[in-house]
């Protein structure tokens, strides 16, 4: 493992770099914030498509080497700091944790994801996202209801947790109803007073506008 300072590509709203953000927050890994403007088309730059070819946030640099994809970089961070562990030692639990993770980050995340609603276009984006993110919600509260303590699998902070914070801001953003989704929002609720997840709130990446605050 490189001796510096991991270095995070990064846009203070996208879902998926926020995930990487809890991580690394959670982990107490020190790291560099290096912005990426999403609606000034920065992610598809020719020096950071050489990063990413596929034109996404986050990267994440470790020395010389890059990884890509929100999932694999928060698997990489839990083997490399295992250090306040993200992941249950119980298989089936850490298989749970996964299910979890893979709902939001497969299932709902990308059909609200920015060049989705840039395709679907300003007169539908709106009830596209509520559609995408309630269908989505609807499975898991119902996963949630089955294995969620304190947090969202259990009573400790899991990847899950990283992954679940981002997409509740998204159902505020996109002015979901939240009513029938008790569990996701007592959850979230548990979670957004918690330190790490304070620090990785767009509100304070220094690439979020004043007007955000």
């Amino acid at each position: 493992m490189s001796t510096t300072n991991p270095v995070l590509y990064s846009y203070y709203r996208s879902s998926c770099a926020w995930r990487v953000r809890i991580a690394l927050a959670y982990k107490g890994v020190e790291y560099e914030y290096r912005p990426v403007h999403l609606l000034k088309k920065e992610q598809v730059s020719d020096d950071y498509m050489k990063l990413n070819p596929m034109g996404q946030v986050p990267a994440l640099v470790i020395g010389s080497r890059t990884l890509t994809q929100s999932m694999s970089i928060l698997e990489y961070l839990e083997e490399a700091y295992p250090q306040k562990p993200l992941l249950p030692k119980d298989l089936f639990l850490r298989a749970k944790v996964r299910e979890v993770c893979e709902v939001i980050a497969s299932g709902i995340q990308p059909l609200q994801n920015l060049s989705v609603l840039q395709k679907v276009g300003d007169e539908k984006k709106m009830e596209w996202a509520q559609f995408y993110i309630n269908k989505g919600f609807i499975a898991l509260e119902q996963l949630l209801a089955g294995c969620a303590g304190k947090f969202s699998v259990g009573d400790e902070v899991t990847l899950a947790d990283c992954c679940l914070v981002p997409q509740v801001y998204n159902a505020f953003r996109f002015r979901v109803d939240k009513t029938p989704f008790p569990t996701i929002m007592r959850v979230n609720d548990a979670l957004k007073d918690l330190e790490p997840f304070k620090a990785a709130d767009p509100s304070n990446q220094l690439d979020c506008p004043e007007e955000m605050l």
